[in-house]
């Protein structure tokens, strides 16, 4: 009960909090926003703002993990929160502060949804697609592109899947091997599966027949 009250004073702050920092984004005072959500940070997540910012979403997942259960309401407030800090650096013209901040957010709300995570808060879903578009005029880094790789496989996007495979490819992120692995795996699905993910069992072969050819040139 205490863990629940807590969490739902949490969103509760949270809420108040986004809706000021809106405010201050309409005023034109990014910094102050800046500041609000320092604050958040700083008060519930048993780590200051700076060490969060400095951990990477592995890490970050082991901190969260207590007993071995994982504490994705708040991994979910962490992403959210630093979402909202790319969109402020990105209106103070910060580049590569709002870029740094939109790929860790999308990496959490990557893991959350491969974890399974419920939705308390927001959506993963609905996240990873704001953020795929906010990023779509950068080009992601080879570690997001593999967490990304995973996720559409796993909802069953077999196209993207294998877009994402071949860019990881072409930049010797993965290994031929393990693209052929990828596609052994999309075998095991049904024809009526394959389709609706864009990519029927006959594209699959070709890719993995094309793949034994470059390896054998």
């Amino acid at each position: 009960m205490f863990q629940r009250d807590y969490f739902m004073r949490m969103i509760s702050q949270m809420t108040e909090a986004l809706g000021q920092v809106l405010g201050l984004r309409k005023q034109m005072k990014q910094e102050e926003a800046l500041l609000v959500l320092d604050d958040l940070l700083d008060k519930h997540f048993r780590l200051s703002s700076k060490l969060i910012r400095s951990l990477s979403d592995e890490d970050l997942i082991k901190v969260m993990t207590t007993n071995g259960v994982i504490d994705t309401d708040h991994l979910q407030a962490i992403a959210i929160l630093m979402k909202q800090e790319g969109v402020l650096h990105g209106e103070l013209g910060r580049e590569t502060e709002c870029y740094g901040m939109y790929v860790r957010s999308l990496r959490l709300f990557l893991r959350l949804s491969l974890m399974g995570a419920e939705p308390t808060i927001v959506e993963p879903r609905e996240q990873i697609k704001e953020l795929l578009d906010l990023l779509s005029v950068y080009e992601l880094p080879d570690s997001a592109k593999r967490l990304l790789m995973e996720w559409h496989e796993a909802e069953g996007r077999y196209d993207q899947t294998e877009n994402v495979m071949y860019e990881l490819l072409e930049a010797s992120a993965i290994s031929p091997e393990e693209a052929s692995e990828t596609y052994r795996r999309l075998l095991e699905q049904s024809d009526e599966a394959l389709a609706a993910g864009g990519l029927p069992r006959e594209e699959i072969r070709q890719g993995m027949a094309d793949l034994q050819s470059a390896l054998k040139a």
